[in-house]
């Protein structure tokens, strides 16, 4: 799953390199990071947020029970979903300018051309919320009949999409007069169906696109719901923090969104890849011990979980922090991207790492609470460190600047996971040392080693003049091959060696 999602990221990582080069960070930038901010945070309400966490258990616990009520249970939240999504994108399209106003300060606004641009942009591209949530639904159906690599791949199709787009439409569209960005609203639009239509295939080999009927009123999908709007009051928390942030970064300086938004591109990276796979792989794994009543396997799957997030976050973090410059030079520093986007990026990018770890435990522990039918506790423990995240960042936006906006969002995820652990703590009967083994120590340990030895090689090649490129692969070996050197030194060669194991297995 991990590599079939390194696919789509890599993909992702190329569009936002062809649109940096393209449109660097700029008033116009803003705008099309301001009108997908909308589809954006409506897909977390609709697909990749509540819905999913309420949803895979429930079809879990029904397919192992009877497919053929399983597959209706599909049907009926397929028309659900595409019903309340529709409409909500009719609402965009129609109040995209009340939108638009409410998202941003008076300062974006009062740019006609901006403001024009963003309304557009927030029409053009609000179907994408339709086609994301049935794709969401698509995967989380897939996952539970042990499909993870194709379905993990749909994402790709998208970025593929949008890049042709980019290429393919800028040019055109600059040639008739319209701003080249436009070619952003069309290919977010088709990549979020072609994204769609990606996982049909997959479908029809397990006969899950079997017609047989919808039961409305079936405890299972008032179930379903009723968790949804349950999770819905969480996300839509973030959805406000994001308002909020969204709102101070507009109010700054010309750019900030856009530095704010590529810092966080990055950042999601290694999120995406490996805190996501781990997420979705363990709720699968975690739901299906849990409802089969094996709930001491069940809580081994989740520490298992929970380590190889650590396992692969915390060199991760290391890795980005300390190649933080060269990372974004690479990146994105052509074209249009100057030297001042670039600082500005690293500084928001290293502002954020900081959560890094957090977010990967994040995406592992909070849909636990929905198996165990506790999701009231994520939702609080969510609204709460959003709460105080916006506290924080109001009271130190114009004392700080614009980088407070990523501190706060790795305050309030830290804030927000130590609160999940205790309560697990709590409902699982593991105590304390079930976050805290031997591992957790070395995983630490080897961190903190390479994180020295990388540094010291960092340094010593650039004082050596050599590329930002040769800088990065080169300390990025080094620090990679010190951290299971590090591992193994201590004892922990059988843990890496069967990870390297089921690795190449899957690679062969």
């Amino acid at each position: 799953m991990s590599v079939a999602t390194l696919s789509s990221r890599v993909l992702g990582f190329l569009r936002e390199i062809i649109f940096a080069s393209l449109f660097g960070a700029s008033g116009l930038t803003d705008a099309y990071h301001v009108a997908f901010r909308i589809p954006n945070m409506l897909r977390d309400l609709f697909a990749e947020g509540s819905f999913s966490a309420a949803f895979v258990p429930i079809f879990t616990s029904e397919k192992n029970a009877n497919e053929d009520e399983a597959i209706r249970l599909f049907w009926t939240m397929a028309i659900v979903l595409i019903v309340l999504t529709t409409l909500v994108s009719i609402g965009v399209f129609i109040f995209a300018p009340e939108l638009v106003m409410l998202l941003t300060d008076e300062k974006f606004t009062s740019d006609p051309k901006r403001f024009e641009l963003s309304i557009n942009l927030t029409r053009m591209m609000a179907p994408f919320l339709t086609f994301v949530s049935i794709a969401a639904l698509f995967l989380g159906v897939l996952n539970t009949y042990r499909m993870f690599f194709g379905p993990a791949l749909a994402p790709a199709s998208f970025n593929v999409v949008m890049i042709m787009s980019m290429l393919g439409l800028t040019p055109l569209l600059e040639s008739k007069g319209y701003s080249g960005i436009y070619s952003l609203g069309v290919g977010v639009f088709l990549g979020g169906f072609v994204q769609m239509l990606f996982q049909v295939p997959m479908l029809l080999r397990k006969g899950i696109l079997k017609f047989k009927g919808f039961v409305f009123r079936s405890p299972k999908v008032t179930e379903v719901l009723k968790r949804m709007s349950i999770g819905t009051v969480g996300v839509a928390a973030n959805q406000i923090n994001l308002l909020v942030t969204t709102i101070l970064a507009t109010g700054t300086v010309v750019g900030a969104v856009s530095w704010l938004s590529y810092a966080f591109r990055l950042f999601q990276f290694p999120v995406g890849i490996l805190g996501v796979s781990i997420g979705n792989a363990n709720l699968v794994h975690f739901s299906d011990e849990w409802r089969s009543g094996d709930q001491k396997k069940a809580i081994t799957f989740l520490q298992t979980s929970y380590l190889s997030a650590l396992f692969v976050m915390l060199p991760a973090m290391v890795l980005i922090y300390v190649l933080s410059e060269q990372t974004v030079n690479i990146a994105f520093k052509r074209g249009a991207f100057d030297t001042r986007d670039s600082a500005m990026v690293v500084i928001a990018l290293k502002a954020y790492l900081v959560g890094l770890p957090f977010y990967g435990l994040y995406k592992v522990l909070s849909p636990s609470f929905y198996t165990i039918d506790k999701p009231k506790v994520a939702v609080y423990t969510s609204s709460v460190s959003v709460l105080l995240n916006i506290i924080f960042c109001l009271y130190f936006i114009d004392r700080v600047g614009f980088e407070i906006l990523a501190y706060g969002t790795s305050l309030s995820m830290i804030f927000n996971v130590t609160c999940l652990s205790l309560f697990l703590v709590k409902y699982l009967g593991i105590g304390f040392r079930f976050f805290f083994p031997l591992r957790l120590l070395k995983i630490v340990t080897s961190s903190v080693v390479i994180y020295f030895i990388m540094t010291y090689f960092r340094d010593f090649l650039i004082s050596s003049q050599v590329s930002a490129l040769l800088i990065f692969l080169i300390t990025s070996v080094i620090g990679g091959f010190s951290y299971v050197v590090s591992l193994c030194v201590m004892g922990d060669y059988r843990y890496v060696s069967s990870f390297l194991r089921k690795f190449l297995k899957r690679k062969s």
